[in-house]
Parts: C-alpha cells; structure tokens; sequence
C-alpha cells in the first residue's frame, strides 16, 4: 500500500511539475512576443513620428579641393544640430565640384560611417553657381541651410536660421557685416555692391553670399524657374518671400586655399551685370552718343580754326592720333560689354543642364 501510495504521490508530482514547466515555457514564450511586438511598435511609431511630426534640416556644403576642410565642417554640423537641434531630423549634403585633392576619398569614408551623410560627385566643374544651386534641389528636407566648407560661414548661425525660420520666415540669409579677409578685398567688394545696387533694375543684398536657410516652398520656386545659369543672389532679392537678415562677423579661412581669384570674381560680377542691369547697355549708347557730339564739335572747331588762321595754325598728326585711340578703346571696351550680354543670352537660349552627375552616395533610389 505505502509503494502504490507513493508511486501515484511520483506520478502526481511529475505531472505537476511538467505542467508547471509548460506553463513558465508559454509564458515566457508569450512575454518575449509582447517585447517584440512591443519594440517593432515603438520603432514603427518613431519613424511615423519622424515622417510625420518631425521636421527635417538639410544642411548642403559646396566643395572644391577641401580635403583641409570637410571632416571637420562635418563634425562641427553634426554637433550643432544634436547639441542645439535635438528636435529635428537632419541630413548633412555634400556637393563635390570635381575635386583633384583627397576630398573624395574622406566624403566616402563620411558617407560609409553616417547614412545621414550623403554626397553628389559632379562628372566636371561646373563653376561656383550651378554646383550649389543643383545641390538646393536634391535635398529631402523641409528647409536647406547652406554654407561654404572653409567655415568662412560660421556653423553657431544655424540655429538662428533656424529659429527666424520657425518664427515664420521662408528665407533667413546671414549678412557679413564685418570680415577678418584681407581689407582691399572687403573695400572693393563694397564698392561692387554698391555700385551694383545703383545701377540694378531690381534690389541687391549687400554682403550676401549666398549662405541662409531656404523653405521648401523657395525651393520649389527655384526648380520652376529653369534657370541653366542661375544667379541665386540675384533671385532672392528679386522672387523671395520676405525674409530676415541675421549680421555675422566672417572669420578667416580655417585651412587651405581660396579659390576665388580674380577670374571667378569677375565672371560673379558680370552674371550679376547682366542677369540684373540694362547699364552695360545703356552706357554704351550714352557714351557713343556723347563721344560722337563732342567728336562733332572738336571737329568743327578744327575746322573754323584752321581757316581763319590757316598759316598759322598747324594741324599735326598728335590730335587725330590721340582722337583715333581714344575713340578706338572706347568701342572695344563696349563691344565686350555687349559681348558679356550676348554670352549670357547664348548660355541660357542653349538650356544646358545645371550639373552632371558621376555619381551620389546614401541618396535613396528613385
């Protein structure tokens, strides 16, 4: 009797025990499917939060041959806006104008280590307006802020675009009111935006190089426009929204070498000529008209002088050599103002694309 009883107390034991298991077993199966589940909810909400709630900062940085620069601009961006700007999705843009230094090489090595870092590989240079300007119109954001490489445009000017813009402006553009560059430099740059404010059919920013924060909604206005040879400038002045200028003091070139020489600044300032003035054209026919009046009455009185005293007043050639050059140099100079006018017409009526692409690193597939 005492065997039976305990072998059915075993049996009864057992019994309960593997029940007990199979229920710990199904719990834990079931607490483990309610983490998942719950994770894969949280993940799913943040992205909806992301896509729906969160806004995004697209920060763009034209380069070219700032091997010097970019690895630290983009630390420096990366700081600020999850230091300052915790609040919003971002990615960080580089637009690469065909570098011939290690500049590629470390934007690979960038894009690899951070999907929020992405980069566009221009086929060639296509100069210092059409690469920015595309690189405004591949971004994903709902606002760009775009700055030069050089930290020329200070990165601590990011939040305040970015608050102007959250108090309702469209386009928030930073004014150099100051600059730590060379001080002929700076004083010929004034006289070229003022002279070019006079002379301008439509109103010119002073000290605006180009570097703000531009809505969505600017932007779409900028890829209506299809303009080959844009002027983006030009175009804030002239189509903007109304915006807010925020001063800075421009520093020094943190490393590396300009690239704006005499050339590049002169072909800037003739696309804003003649995007922007009638006055190459205008004064060329004042001149001429002036040049030919006065011609007129040289002549005239030439003429009377030679036949009241004509023994004793000598022609010579010096009058009618100086008159020759003088005339001479006046046409060429305004043939090539003409000439300034009619390469910007041939540029545009040839519609040649902005920039062509080698190739663009964690930009999503279309």
């Amino acid at each position: 009797m005492r065997r039976e009883s305990g072998g059915c107390f075993h049996r009864y034991w057992h019994k309960n025990v593997e029940k007990t298991n199979r229920s710990i077993s199904f719990c834990g199966k079931l607490s483990f499917w309610i983490w998942t589940m719950t994770t894969m909810a949280n993940k799913l909400q943040e992205t909806i939060w992301k896509e729906t709630i969160m806004k995004k900062i697209s920060v763009l940085i034209p380069c070219y041959n700032e091997q010097e620069n970019v690895e630290a601009i983009s630390k420096a961006v990366l700081e600020t806006l999850t230091r300052d700007l915790p609040q919003y999705d971002y990615e960080l843009v580089f637009i690469d104008n065909d570098s011939t230094d290690e500049t590629r090489p470390i934007l690979r090595r960038l894009c690899a280590e951070n999907p929020k870092i992405k980069a566009i590989f221009n086929a060639r240079n296509f100069g210092q307006f059409n690469s920015p300007y595309y690189g405004m119109l591949q971004v994903t954001g709902d606002c760009v802020i775009e700055m030069v490489a050089d930290f020329q445009d200070p990165v601590d000017m990011i939040p305040k675009y970015v608050k102007a813009w959250e108090e309702g402006y469209k386009i928030v553009i930073g004014i150099k009111t100051s600059s730590k560059e060379n001080k002929i430099m700076y004083a010929l740059r004034s006289f070229y935006y003022k002279t070019i404010k006079k002379l301008s059919d439509v109103e010119q920013i002073e000290h605006f190089t180009g570097s703000g924060l531009y809505d969505r909604d600017f932007i779409e206005v900028l890829r209506k426009l299809d303009d080959p040879t844009p002027f983006l400038r030009g175009i804030v002045a002239e189509l903007g929204y109304k915006r807010k200028e925020i001063p800075y003091e421009q520093p020094k070139r943190r490393a590396g070498k300009t690239h704006n020489n005499f050339y590049r600044l002169y072909d800037a300032a003739m696309l804003s000529v003649t995007s922007y003035t009638k006055a190459g054209l205008r004064l060329a026919t004042f001149v001429g008209a002036i040049s030919a009046f006065l011609s007129m009455v040289v002549a005239i009185v030439y003429l009377v002088m030679k036949l009241v005293w004509w023994d004793r007043f000598p022609a010579g050639m010096a009058p009618m050599l100086i008159g020759m050059l003088f005339l001479g140099s006046v046409q060429i100079f305004f043939i090539g103002m003409v000439g300034e006018y009619v390469l910007s017409i041939n540029q545009r009526v040839m519609h040649r694309p902005l920039v062509v692409e080698e190739e663009r690193l964690n930009f999503e597939e279309k």
